[in-house]
């Protein structure tokens, strides 16, 4: 292998261990009270496998992008450990926990412009993990009519991150359509 071949996978390795860390104590919500450690690791598949994403720093962004807003992990920590890029892109992808969650939710809407290209990718695979664990499970103590809304905000923040990855867009585009959620034109 390469020398810079070994690298890459040391600064995944080295992000994966990280997040398992931190999310150490966290299940997702579905009936099997999955790892959490299992989203992040599967945004980060998604962007590889599905979106064909070689770029080490935003692999290692969707392996981290829960971290700051999820745990007691601080945006200098991740600096220090995975460098200014791996932070800025990771800060883009945080909901401010401060905030109410509806005000969260419509904060996504309206700044999924503006986001980078790196950050953009990091949530449409989000957006595509998270949906097809809601295709797969419903999460405990939600309603069917939670499930649409989600999907109906989702497809609100997707707008926004258009004209970024074609396949990743068109895989979100058939989770919508198979509910009825027509794209925006």
């Amino acid at each position: 292998a390469t020398d810079s071949g070994n690298l890459v996978t040391k600064q995944l390795i080295e992000c994966v261990n990280f997040s398992a860390i931190k999310h150490r104590n966290q299940r997702r919500k579905d009936p099997d009270s999955t790892p959490y450690i299992n989203h992040p690791i599967g945004v980060a598949h998604i962007l590889m496998k599905e979106g064909g994403v070689t770029d080490v720093q935003v692999l290692q962004a969707a392996l981290l992008h829960d971290t700051v807003e999820d745990t007691e992990t601080t945006f200098d920590e991740i600096e220090e450990l995975f460098g200014a890029e791996v932070r800025s892109i990771v800060a883009e992808v945080t909901d401010d926990k401060s905030l109410p969650k509806m005000e969260r939710k419509r904060l996504q809407v309206v700044n999924a412009p503006k986001k980078s290209k790196q950050a953009k990718l990091v949530k449409l695979a989000d957006k595509l993990y998270n949906l097809r664990d809601l295709e797969r499970a419903t999460p405990e103590g939600w309603t069917a009519e939670r499930v649409t809304e989600y999907f109906r905000w989702a497809a609100q923040v997707v707008e926004g991150l258009r004209g970024t990855n074609q396949t990743l867009e068109y895989e979100l585009d058939k989770l919508f359509l198979a509910r009825g959620i027509l794209p925006e034109t």
